[in-house]
């Protein structure tokens, strides 16, 4: 029951935390795996998902700071356990400030929200206020799942969640190492105020980062499919002023190759491929190492040119059981090499290049004795 015996509800709740330690560990890791699946269902990825009990006696401390006096002073009987809301303390790690909204409203949709806390808001809204950033959601499992079997132990339980980015999260971990942010000095609080903007703009210019990006694949993609005399004409000749459709396309196979071009390129000619971006980059780099001015038009002719016979190795390849693998990226080496050796025989280990050489070799050979039977027939 109640009271206003401090030194009685410490004990009473010392005793209800041993008694559920094991319990409120189970409710923790139940929380966690039906976030995370309710995440991955709904398309939003997590950098990280953690979950920590917290400390009994931090928890006996964290009410005396917070609700004590003012309990005592109104003569409000309490139960510490019904005060320490985030006892099961969850936190998601997002990468961008736009995910945290999505994933608030999806927390909103499977649980029942008990109080929300929008640190942005309340930091965004003061003047001279520092601290990080996110969002604070005190929960419960709905109706519908706490009468679950395999929620059903858990259902008493109310969790506090956390929504944050990664800078977010940075901050909060080097903003609880400054000892003094009140009764300071004001160049210093200047100080750390300078430096919470700085970790805010990082957050903004990551999520602006990742914004041009898919613009920029946007842009590649709907650049026009070269023509094969546009094609032609882009190697080894100087760009004119563009005079009509056949002129644009010409000109634009000048565009230097980049990795949202070459992602294009590599779509058109391998459809069913999924590239990875981090792959694609570096694969890009290698490119442009070995051939600095590259464009987009030499790279697809380059390709073009030669896919057909690299494919024809790939089955052979494959079929000797040399190699299990061949992948898209492996098959583009291949093309690069066999369009300019001279600039991209480095694109290949001396083995691969040796046996892709000496195949070429015999199938020349083999092209050669079929031409003159096909022409006797």
């Amino acid at each position: 029951m109640p009271s206003l015996d401090f030194e009685a509800e410490k004990a009473a709740f010392r005793n209800y935390y041993n008694d559920n330690a094991q319990r409120l560990e189970q409710a923790k890791d139940a929380f966690l795996t039906l976030l995370s699946s309710l995440l991955a269902h709904g398309d939003l990825a997590v950098a990280a998902a953690t979950g920590r009990i917290k400390d009994r006696e931090e928890s006996i401390t964290k009410f005396t700071r917070k609700y004590q006096s003012a309990l005592e002073k109104n003569e409000t009987p309490y139960e510490i356990k019904d005060h320490i809301t985030d006892l099961i303390g969850l936190r998601l790690v997002c990468l961008y400030e736009d995910e945290i909204e999505r994933m608030g409203e999806l927390v909103h949709q499977h649980f029942n929200v008990i109080e929300v806390t929008d640190k942005t808001a309340e930091i965004e809204g003061t003047e001279n206020a520092f601290g990080y950033k996110g969002l604070h959601l005190d929960l419960k499992l709905d109706a519908a799942r706490a009468v679950m079997p395999e929620y059903q132990l858990f259902a008493p339980f109310r969790f506090e969640l956390q929504i944050r980015t990664i800078i977010q999260d940075s901050w909060s971990t080097l903003d609880h190492k400054i000892k003094y942010k009140k009764s300071i000095p004001a160049s210093l609080k200047r100080r750390i105020n300078t430096l919470a903007a700085l970790f805010e703009l990082a957050d903004r210019e990551f999520r602006q980062v990742r914004d041009e990006t898919e613009l920029q694949i946007e842009k590649a993609e709907a650049e026009p499919e070269p023509e094969p005399e546009a094609q032609e004409a882009a190697h080894g000749a100087e760009p004119a002023e563009p005079t009509g459709k056949a002129d644009d396309i010409v000109r634009g196979q000048y565009a230097p190759l980049d990795a949202f071009r070459l992602l294009r390129i590599a779509r058109h000619f391998f459809p069913d491929v999924d590239f990875e971006p981090k792959k694609v980059d570096g694969f890009t780099a290698e490119v442009i190492e070995r051939e600095s001015k590259i464009s987009r038009g030499q790279f697809n002719n380059y390709l073009r040119s030669t896919i057909g016979l690299v494919r024809r190795y790939k089955a052979h390849f494959l079929e000797s059981g040399r190699g299990e693998k061949f992948n898209a990226f492996t098959e583009m080496r291949h093309a690069l090499y066999a369009a300019n050796p001279d600039a991209f025989t480095s694109m290949l280990t001396n083995v691969a290049r040796e046996s892709f050489d000496v195949w070429r070799a015999e199938d020349a050979n083999e092209q050669a004795l079929r031409a003159p039977a096909a022409h006797e027939a």
